[in-house]
């Protein structure tokens, strides 16, 4: 594969220093996340940018500012079914009489003029009749051969008419650099004309699990041994990120194949996540191999779960890579990936939009909870008879118990120096739909 070219990155031991009160033995998650937007920050918009086709933008960031050529809508037209007429015929009796002398729909519109008094029967979309600034819903009309009569104050006048450029007037911002392209921005990108869109390249993240105790999908399962789920996770969460993603499978706990691996990955991508061997086990090298290969940044966090975490960067072939070298319990993964991860590669890959939002829910439940730490329980989250959000624990929250992840719907965040909860108190929540 050809070598890639990452942008310039701040040495780590700069970024460190800039915590006064760094311990990589107990470091608080903010300062974890300072350290890692400090890190990754410098490199957000340095991916080149290339040119696809408005479906393939879909999921990708855009690379450059789109500016609209036209005006949106093109000419005033109709928001809705009904009659068309001068907004000056509204008479200030109980009700209003006109005259229809025409028709008028999307994309063939009435020619001619119409006078005060008269009406023309519009179609949503339909261009505005000369003459005409108002249109009269057609449910509250009673017609009578060419005559339409409705009561004066359903209508006033100027409703129900779109502007011409009322979404997006010549040479106004569309969209800007940065952003994630949704499918309503298709709609809007296609609404400019616009076949061709300038996109970031795809950031480039290899992923791989360590452990000798780690057996693929169709493997026996020896005694002691266990299938490798992490990688699964990592694939589908990585999926949903739009980046360019190479598995490198299993590693085996031995300090030749993971300097292979390490090195192999780095020269490949801009990014690796790896799960397993960020412990204090004597067979746990990955930070070892950090050391060897790049600098590391922490390796422990005050959090619940996934407290061994390391995150650094490593080189290979003058080629550097931001590393994350995730715990191996498989809940750990997904919260340390969705804590630190995620926003990460998003920002390395140009992104301007990041942190999903938070909202409070109260809790149905008293929450164990000791002050110290930041926890991330799974909840699941529904609204009441009365539209209050609730929240409940899925129950056992051991960072092994994968099942929590996949019966939850969203992650309760107990801060730092929170303690117990206590049940009808609110709780930060922040769901998982278009999060993982």
């Amino acid at each position: 594969m050809t070598k890639l070219s990452l942008p310039s990155l701040p040495t780590l031991n700069s970024v460190v220093t800039c915590q006064s009160d760094y311990d990589p033995e107990s470091l608080r998650v903010d300062q974890a996340l300072q350290i890692v937007q400090d890190f990754v920050r410098p490199g957000a918009n340095a991916l080149e940018t290339e040119t696809v086709g408005i479906y393939q933008s879909l999921g990708r960031v855009l690379g450059k500012d789109i500016v609209s050529p036209i005006n949106v809508p093109a000419a005033d037209n109709s928001a809705m079914d009904g009659y068309a007429f001068a907004g000056s015929s509204l008479s200030v009796d109980a009700s209003t009489s006109l005259q229809m002398i025409g028709k008028g729909f999307a994309g063939h519109a009435f020619v001619g003029d119409v006078e005060a008094g008269q009406c023309v029967r519009i179609m949503t979309g339909a261009i505005m009749p000369n003459g005409c600034d108002t249109v009269i819903p057609q449910e509250l009309v009673k017609v009578d051969g060419e005559q339409v009569q409705f009561i004066s104050t359903s209508v006033k006048a100027g409703d129900n008419r779109r502007l011409k450029g009322e979404d997006l007037s010549v040479g106004s911002p569309a969209l800007t650099a940065g952003k994630v392209i949704r499918p309503a921005d298709l709609g809007l990108i296609a609404s400019l004309g616009m076949g061709e869109v300038a996109v970031k390249r795809r950031l480039r993240v290899g992923f791989f699990s360590t452990g000798d105790e780690l057996r693929s999908i169709g493997q026996d399962l020896d005694p002691g041994c266990v299938y490798d789920s992490n990688r699964y996770t990592l694939f589908g969460m990585l999926s949903r990120l739009g980046v360019e993603i190479t598995d490198f499978g299993v590693v085996r706990d031995n300090p030749e194949d993971m300097r292979r691996a390490f090195s192999d990955a780095a020269a490949q991508c801009d990014a690796v996540v790896t799960s397993g061997g960020v412990s204090v086990g004597e067979a746990d090298y990955t930070k070892q191999i950090m050391r060897e290969l790049g600098d590391i940044a922490f390796w422990k966090i005050n959090m619940r779960p996934g407290r061994p975490m390391a995150f650094g960067s490593i080189q290979s072939n003058g080629h550097q890579a931001v590393l994350f070298g995730l715990p191996g319990n498989p809940v750990a993964v997904m919260v340390t990936f969705y804590q630190f991860v995620r926003n990460a590669l998003l920002a390395m890959s140009g992104a301007t939009e990041l942190a999903p939002q938070a909202m409070q829910a109260r809790a149905s439940e008293n929450i164990r909870k000791r002050p110290g730490r930041t926890e991330f329980q799974r909840g699941i989250i529904k609204s009441d008879s009365n539209g209050i959000n609730t929240v409940s624990i899925t129950g056992a929250q051991g960072s092994g118990v994968l099942r929590s992840m996949s019966e939850a719907n969203c992650f309760i965040i107990l801060e730092h120096d929170q303690g117990t909860i206590q049940a009808g108190d609110l709780v930060n929540v922040v769901l998982f739909e278009g999060l993982l």
